[in-house]
């Protein structure tokens, strides 16, 4: 059974669909097509295709995905709390980045055609020893580019990593000692930590995370929310689910880490595309200690 994903919506692949697809052939939209779906698209498409995303067997890592783009449109990147290692290709050129957490919805412009990538989406509380944790919020690093098959990383040179093989790219850092977790951020997320040393607690915590404890429940009750919204849930029952206080509270929220209100993700009636909501490990949007 194939589906496509019509703004936020997403459809079985069937006749109804395609005739969907047929009307808007001459119209800028965009329209994501999920992984393993295969039809043909004709041109006036602005196209985002998630080709497969995965879990991992590494506690380091979160999800690995890849996707590929056909044609330009506006691109939105929304608040999110992980770290993740990106490899592109955009018209020949490949480009390593490490992308901090994000605190806020960022325009970005034309999100660019014929681009393809491949991003590994770290745990919380994964974070690279070398480079300062609090200097990669709301900021980004490209590594050194050897060839077309290799770069750069602290003096080494190493192979670029494809999809399946993202593991055992991970298990190399980590024995390398470039990739480390800290334990301490899971405990406090789920409120296993009492309080006790809670200035050491948040030291720690904010330097694997480069965010405080506060700030990453912000964000995920944004996801969670507006992940909600995305699958048709009222307003009102997104406040409740998601836990705000009320609908100025939520969509003041939204409009900061997402870069939408409710009333606009619910439509669908912005032109910008998000990225992908993957789903992440639950985190109770709850206090357990001082942030």
């Amino acid at each position: 059974m194939r589906y496509f994903r019509l703004g936020f919506t997403l459809l079985e692949y069937s006749h109804d669909a395609a005739k969907i697809l047929s009307t808007l052939a001459n119209q800028s939209v965009w329209v994501i097509i999920e992984a393993g779906t295969q039809h043909s698209i004709k041109a006036g498409y602005k196209m985002l295709i998630f080709d497969e995303d995965r879990g991992s067997d590494s506690p380091f890592v979160e999800r690995v995905w890849r996707c590929h783009s056909e044609g330009a449109d506006p691109f939105l990147s929304i608040a999110a709390s992980h770290r993740e290692l990106v490899v592109s290709r955009l018209q020949g050129k490949v480009t390593v980045t490490m992308r901090g957490p994000e605190t806020r919805a960022t325009p970005l412009g034309d999100c660019p055609g014929d681009g393809e990538w491949i991003g590994i989406l770290f745990k919380l509380g994964t974070f690279m020893p070398y480079l300062p944790s609090g200097a990669l919020a709301d900021a980004e690093v490209d590594l050194p580019i050897v060839s077309n098959r290799s770069f750069q990383l602290s003096g080494s040179t190493w192979q670029l990593p494809d999809y399946d093989n993202t593991d055992t790219f991970v298990d190399c850092l980590v024995r390398k000692g470039l990739l480390a977790r800290e334990p301490i951020v899971d405990a406090a997320l789920q409120g296993h930590m009492n309080d006790r040393e809670i200035r050491t607690i948040q030291r720690r915590f904010k330097h694997a995370t480069g965010l405080t404890q506060g700030t990453i429940r912000q964000i995920e009750r944004a996801r969670y929310a507006t992940h909600l919204l995305q699958q048709g849930t009222s307003i009102a029952d997104t406040i409740f689910e998601a836990g705000y206080f009320d609908q100025p509270h939520m969509t003041r929220s939204l409009k900061h880490f997402i870069g939408q209100t409710p009333a606009q993700i619910l439509a669908r009636s912005r032109p910008e595309q998000m990225p992908f909501l993957y789903k992440t490990t639950h985190i109770e949007i709850r206090h357990t200690i001082p942030v």
